[in-house]
């Protein structure tokens, strides 16, 4: 089974990295199974949406340290949708492509700039911006 990768990113600026085989993003909660390896090891950690900032989905847990992941988009790069910024209520910045910015829904999700991220995409909830434009 292809389980996607994890890392909640909470409001108050806690992490938790693991598995979820019950994430909707129309549902106020889902799981994270705790990163314990690759077997389902960890314990299933209930998760309110309302208290995260975004969950990424990624390539890998460790990432990679050598590589300087670019944030922005560069003149002329790609998007799988439309080209947006995203600035958090903590102040943080994000920006990525997405084909479905809705306020009034629980969240959408953000295509990285930089293809060769460790981040597959971000799942940004909506009650987590402070700021968001198109690009």
């Amino acid at each position: 089974m292809n389980r996607p990768k994890l890392v909640a990113r909470y409001l108050d600026g806690r992490i938790l990295r693991g598995y979820s085989e019950d994430f909707d993003p129309h549902r106020p909660t889902f799981h994270i199974r705790e990163e314990v390896g690759e077997a389902l090891e960890g314990r299933a950690i209930p998760i309110r949406r309302e208290e995260l900032k975004a969950l990424f989905f990624v390539k890998t847990f460790g990432g990679n340290l050598d590589y300087r992941e670019r944030k922005k988009f560069m003149e002329g790069d790609p998007s799988h949708g439309l080209k947006a910024e995203v600035r958090f209520t903590d102040g943080e910045v994000l920006q990525g492509s997405t084909i479905g910015y809705d306020p009034q829904q629980p969240g959408f999700y953000l295509i990285p700039p930089d293809f060769r991220s460790n981040n597959e995409k971000v799942f940004v909830v909506s009650s987590a911006v402070k700021q968001f434009r198109f690009l």
